[in-house]
């Protein structure tokens, strides 16, 4: 095995659909299949941008047996410096398929950090699985990211969440309650006295905005020093991960009188059979001061509970937006969204246990984007 790790070039397209073929031929999950084509479709590389995608591919004399993506993007440091740091993502293995191939993970991976030694991963579906074993065993800083939701409609949660449902005893009492309202009852219950312990804010106003605008640029600045790390979210950036071309996302601009306070951007995930026939919205991201987190994470669930959905999901890092969700109602659930930061990065983290309570992550920084939100 000669294997060279290489940019992604049209002449691999062809080797590319093969790999893909073999993947699914040995079993692999349907959605185990890498890019088809060798220029990014979503954020390509242009002249002088800061935030872009690039592909990388493992050949061994022609044949392609893995590749991986890397996202370029500017992030506010502890330090206060704003830097490039890369998000390594969909890293795929021909060993996923055929152990001979067992060892291209770590090739991948090495690659990747030493084209960029400013790395992170977020989201990789949980600590059991080999990628967040393998950056464990390498010395990554890590946690969890708490996941929350919101039932929005009880009837349809008790009937359709299929992870919940997991056998025949549980089904039964799931949609008793369903049929009885008990369920109802008791998940507006909690919602209700949330409500009555959560803190009073002041009034504040939503405006769905078709773009954003050089008013979130004010906000960046205002707010960015509560933070240690988080992703630039200018009106720049905004415009490239949310363009007003792309439907899929209703953007919010939350404000108290003639003063913005914060933005939100929400949309409805695709269909994911955990969720069953359930209409499942995302607040996928999110800006304000801390002391304004509640009425822009308010201001996002009442735009999703309008269009329609049964459930509201959102990944969330930093301490007061977590509080912000839990006094609105939202259940905190095992979480399976892992932030890694590679050594280099991580040192830059230190003390890790205390940066991480305000780091600013949400679903827009991991493969939440452009359609897993």
């Amino acid at each position: 095995m000669s294997i060279v790790i290489q940019p992604y070039r049209p002449e691999h397209e062809s080797a590319v659909q093969e790999f893909n073929t073999r993947l699914k031929n040995g079993g692999a999950a349907s959605d185990l299949v890498f890019y088809r084509y060798a220029m990014p479709r979503w954020l390509p590389q242009v002249e002088d941008s800061h935030l872009y995608n690039e592909y990388f591919v493992a050949v061994d004399d022609g044949v392609v047996r893995g590749g991986y993506a890397l996202k370029h993007q500017n992030f506010l440091l502890p330090d206060g410096s704003i830097r490039s740091i890369g998000y390594y993502h969909h890293p795929l293995s021909e060993g996923i398929v055929n152990n001979s191939y067992a060892v291209i993970g770590s090739f991948l991976l090495k690659d990747a950090m030493n084209r960029v030694p400013l790395l992170y991963c977020l989201g990789m579906g949980g600590y059991d699985n080999p990628l967040p074993k393998m950056l464990v065993r390498l010395g990554w800083s890590h946690c969890a990211f708490p996941f929350y939701f919101k039932v929005v409609n009880p009837s349809r949660f008790l009937r359709e969440m299929q992870v919940l449902r997991t056998s025949p005893s549980r089904k039964l009492v799931m949609d008793f309650a369903a049929l009885t309202g008990s369920g109802w009852a008791a998940l507006k219950t909690f919602e209700i006295a949330k409500k009555l312990w959560s803190p009073r804010t002041r009034e504040s106003s939503v405006q769905e905005v078709e773009d954003f605008a050089e008013w979130v640029d004010s906000l960046w600045q205002k707010s960015r020093s509560e933070y240690t790390v988080s992703a630039v979210r200018d009106c720049e950036t905004l415009r490239l991960l949310y363009p007003a071309s792309d439907k899929h996302f209703t953007r919010l601009r939350i404000s108290r009188g003639t003063e913005d306070i914060g933005w939100a951007v929400v949309g409805e995930r695709r269909k994911d059979a955990k969720y069953g026939s359930m209409r499942v919205g995302s607040i996928v991201d999110c800006w304000a001061s801390p002391e304004n987190t509640l009425p822009v994470i308010r201001a996002a669930s009442d735009a999703l509970k309008q269009n329609g959905v049964d459930l509201i999901v959102s990944n969330q890092s930093h301490r007061d937006w977590c509080n912000a969700f839990e006094n609105l109602g939202f259940i905190k659930a095992d979480s399976n969204f892992i932030f890694a930061a590679s050594k280099k990065l991580g040192a830059l983290l230190e003390p890790f246990e205390e940066k991480k309570m305000r780091m600013h992550f949400t679903r827009a920084d991991g493969d939440g984007l452009p359609r897993n939100f």
